[in-house]
Parts: C-alpha cells; sequence; structure tokens
C-alpha cells in the first residue's frame, strides 16, 4: 500500500509513519503544497496514492484546500471512483466538527488527534485498505 501522510507536526507524522510501517510505504509531506506536488508526481508516472492522511489545518493551503486539489488532479487524471485513493482527515478539532468538514469536502472518513493505533486500523479496515491476514491490499 502507498501512503502519504500530509502533516505540519513532526511527531504526528512519525507517529502514523510508525503505525502504517508494516503495511505501507509511506511518503510525506509537510504542507498542502508538497501534497499537491507528490501526488501528481504519482499519478504523472503512472501510479496511486492508496491513503492519503491528511491534516486539516496546516499553514498556507489547508487540508480542505489539498483535499479539493487531490479530487480534482484525480479527475484530470481520468480515475475512475474505485480508483481514487482513500483520504482521511486528520485533526484536532471534536469529532462532530471534523465530521462535518470532511462530509462536505470529499473526504473517505477523519480521525481526531492524537490518533490511537487501533482507530487508524479501524478505519483502514472500514475502507477496505487490510487484507484479513493484516498485509495491505491495493
Amino acid at each position: 500500500m502507498q501512503v502519504l501522510i500530509v502533516e505540519d507536526d513532526f511527531i504526528s507524522r512519525r507517529l502514523l509513519s510508525r503505525y502504517l510501517e508494516a503495511i505501507a510505504t509511506c511518503d510525506m509531506a509537510i504542507n498542502g503544497e508538497e501534497a499537491l506536488a507528490a501526488v501528481r508526481s504519482t499519478l504523472s508516472s503512472g501510479e496511486r496514492y492508496n491513503l492519503v492522511c491528511l491534516d486539516i489545518m496546516m499553514p498556507g493551503i489547508d487540508g480542505r484546500e489539498v483535499l479539493q486539489g487531490i479530487r480534482a488532479l484525480e479527475d484530470e487524471y481520468g480515475l475512475a471512483p474505485a480508483e481514487r485513493c482513500r483520504i482521511v482527515m486528520t485533526s484536532a478539532l471534536d469529532k462532530q466538527e471534523t465530521q462535518g468538514q470532511t462530509t462536505n469536502a470529499l473526504a473517505d472518513d477523519y480521525l481526531v488527534k492524537p490518533i490511537i493505533k487501533r482507530n487508524l486500523m479501524d478505519v483502514l479496515d472500514r475502507l477496505g485498505l487490510l487484507a484479513d491476514d493484516g498485509i495491505s491490499c491495493s
């Protein structure tokens, strides 16, 4: 599984990477500009991310704008809905605030920080990104 972690906080990036290291190859972006460049580069090489973990509150281009940009890039490259990456928004906002923002912004799910590994794995399972044996599927 190919994952892009978009997070401006070093500790949060590192934590997500450690949670996912056994099941995924993780790329990291520290802001929205890097995230969009990474998605564009990956799509132009004929590959795609299976999952993007995307912080909502970042300086510059925030997570909601990045989410819209990713979906626009997927449209530009002609990806069918089943081929699109799954996007999980992450935020320190409470669950209701986060859910409302992700629902309106075309995200697949959300996690409230601090992220707990079990909650992350539950979301990945719900999104069909985990095989029964714990190995990722594309």
